[in-house]
């Protein structure tokens, strides 16, 4: 989300018509109204700008929509889910994200513990995205080695399922046999954290400094920075503005 402006992303939400900003040579509905008599999902709802969050919320309330650039409400029917990596509640405190539409979003919540403490899930994970890998690559019989299995059971996730996918992707590419070893996952070092001299500080602290350090080896190449540390584009911006980097 941002990569987008936000008046583009207003229109991939509601849509648009015609002339209403530059490039819209057409009507086009957005992703509310084609998901009519369905489900949408949004991911990284926490991202969402608060003039977003107000209007998001009043088409739930009112379920109708308005184009961009139109006066014309359109009706909607659909089944809303939502995911975020924030906690919502801490950010409704902090001014980041309004509480009416919190708990409008809120009838159900599933919380996902982190990747690092359900390391069971590594492994069938770890194979399913091998098998999408592999058929996407046209590499047949691939398998992992028992010590990539270890280094993957062993390794702490920190941006879990994301990080996991992009790294079985990376090895299946760079694959030359039908082994997939440990030399072969490309991972961040585990005492990476502990370069830093941290002492008593906090959480958020630290990923301040991971950030930090990613951004200086990145430069002005955010793909590369959010990959470096296993999260979004979106994910990232918000930690940025965050963190007032």
């Amino acid at each position: 989300m941002g990569a987008v402006t936000e008046t583009l992303f207003e229109s991939e939400l509601f849509g648009h018509v015609k002339a209403s900003f530059t490039d819209a040579h057409s009507d086009r509905p957005g992703k509310m109204e084609a998901a009519d008599r369905g489900t949408l999902f949004l991911d990284e709802i926490g991202n969402l700008s608060y003039p977003l969050q107000a209007k998001l919320l009043n088409a739930m309330q009112s379920r109708q929509i308005v184009r961009v650039g139109s006066n014309r409400p359109v009706a909607i029917d659909i089944r809303l889910i939502c995911a975020t990596n924030h906690n919502l509640f801490q950010d409704v405190q902090k001014g980041m994200f309004r509480e009416d539409l919190l708990y409008r979003i809120n009838t159900i919540l599933i919380e996902m513990p982190s990747l690092r403490n359900r390391k069971e899930d590594i492994l069938p994970l770890a194979s399913f995205f091998l098998q999408r890998f592999a058929a996407k690559y046209n590499k047949k019989g691939l398998t992992f080695h028992g010590e990539a299995v270890r280094k993957m059971q062993e390794y702490s996730w920190p941006g879990n399922i994301r990080e996991l996918e992009h790294t079985i992707e990376k090895a299946v590419i760079l694959s030359e046999g039908s082994l997939i070893g440990s030399s072969d996952l490309f991972l961040r070092p585990l005492d990476r954290e502990k370069k830093y001299e941290l002492g008593n500080a906090t959480l958020e602290e630290m990923e301040k400094r991971l950030i930090e350090r990613a951004m200086q080896q990145g430069g002005n190449n955010m793909s590369a920075v959010a990959k470096e540390l296993g999260i979004s584009r979106p994910t990232l911006y918000s930690k940025i503005r965050k963190y007032g980097l």
